[in-house]
């Protein structure tokens, strides 16, 4: 028999909620968590600190919502999800919570991507704000743990795909003088 925490009444072990007031009984499950092959996008402004020492605090914050609305647009084009927002940098993720089998070449073709609309993303911030900007971008692959956060109490809460230890970042710059002809 189960006691319930609110009225006292006994119940029966198959009861979740109580029988006369209605409240959960068992507590709450332990989020279910899965090791998963992932692929992560990292990218990142180049010279963001001057950037901001450039700009007034609302010129900044529209100029980084211009590059971050297109870079979100063309990572989820590509199937991925973006995880967080750092500063000036954007983390997306492949293979959750959904898995392809092409994740990786997703992931790739995504980054790919990210560094042609930065030219055009800099046509506008170049007419608009007199600013243009620099990324450097890296792709990894590579097991997480993953798992419902929003099950989770507030303060075990982490990045469903945080950078595991052992994966580095090799990162390409996107900026004029990167490009191929």
């Amino acid at each position: 028999m189960q006691v319930c925490p609110n009225c006292g009444e006994e119940n029966p072990d198959r009861f979740r909620l109580c029988g006369i007031c209605g409240t959960k009984l068992a507590p709450d499950e332990v989020a279910h968590e899965v090791r998963k092959t992932v692929t992560v996008v990292f990218s990142d402004l180049k010279g963001s600190t001057t950037l901001g020492e450039r700009l007034d605090s609302e010129s900044l914050r529209e100029v980084l919502n211009v590059y971050f609305n297109e870079m979100r647009a063309v990572l989820e084009r590509h199937g991925g999800t973006v995880e967080k927002y750092i500063g000036d940098a954007i983390m997306a993720v492949f293979g959750l919570p959904r898995l392809h089998e092409d994740d990786a070449v997703r992931a790739v073709r995504a980054a790919f991507e990210m560094k042609l609309a930065l030219e055009r993303v800099n046509e506008r911030l170049e007419a608009g704000w007199g600013v243009r900007l620099e990324t450097r971008t890296g792709v990894n692959t590579g097991e997480v743990v993953a798992g419902d956060l929003s099950r989770r109490p507030p303060r075990s809460r982490s990045s469903s795909a945080s950078r595991p230890t052992g994966w580095s970042r090799t990162p390409w710059t996107s900026s004029p003088s990167s490009r191929s002809s």
